[in-house]
């Protein structure tokens, strides 16, 4: 855990602000809402007291066709469960997201899939892959498209540490150049990440 990083106490039942360009960290125990917490945010799940405010508006006034807007163009997202097809290669799942706003080359998603260390598995279908690998897969399909904000439950749970470095490079790179905030749920470890205030749920 950063030792340097400013508390800002719980998420449940209080007031918190989430601001571009910064990141967040925002641990708890197993089992205490962390994933909840960011289905929320993504607009997936509603079963929450509350409100939560996106540019001002509230998120449960907003349209259907909003939020594929603003999925598609302000927020990324990291799941837990990782959400890929297990009968597409790495580079597919890499390139169905892609192509729905052609935001990287494919230049880049190359330079991204070396940097990764994963060269070797471009072709190979992520059913095959061990879960460290699909973990690598998915950071890099989120980064490939345009976000204000991306969301990370549990990104490197099973990477050791030299990937976990590579990787939060490669994350921490992305934020700088696009001015985008993290918000990286998680059960304790706050990684290698320069946060600017943690929460806890």
């Amino acid at each position: 855990m950063p030792d340097n990083v400013s508390s800002s106490g719980r998420i449940w039942f209080n007031d918190a602000n989430f601001e571009k360009g910064k990141n967040y960290l925002i641990t708890a125990s197993s089992g205490q809402g962390k994933s909840s917490f960011l289905s929320f945010i993504f607009g997936e799940r509603t079963d929450y007291t509350g409100n939560i405010y996106f540019d001002g508006r509230e998120i449960k006034t907003l349209k259907k066709t909003e939020w594929q807007d603003i999925r598609k163009k302000n927020i990324s997202y990291v799941f837990q469960g990782l959400r890929l097809f297990s009968g597409l290669t790495a580079l597919e799942n890499i390139q169905l997201k892609n192509k729905i706003t052609d935001y990287k080359s494919q230049d880049e998603i190359d330079c991204l899939i070396e940097q990764s260390g994963l060269q070797d598995k471009r072709n190979e279908k992520a059913g095959r892959m061990s879960f460290g690998q699909q973990q690598r897969i998915s950071i890099i399909r989120a980064l490939c498209q345009p976000f204000d904000f991306i969301l990370l439950d549990e990104p490197f749970s099973h990477l050791d540490e030299q990937n976990i470095e590579t990787m939060t490079a490669i994350i921490s790179g992305e934020l700088n150049r696009r001015n985008a905030g993290m918000l990286l749920c998680s059960l304790g470890h706050g990684y290698l990440f320069d946060y600017h205030e943690k929460y806890v749920i």
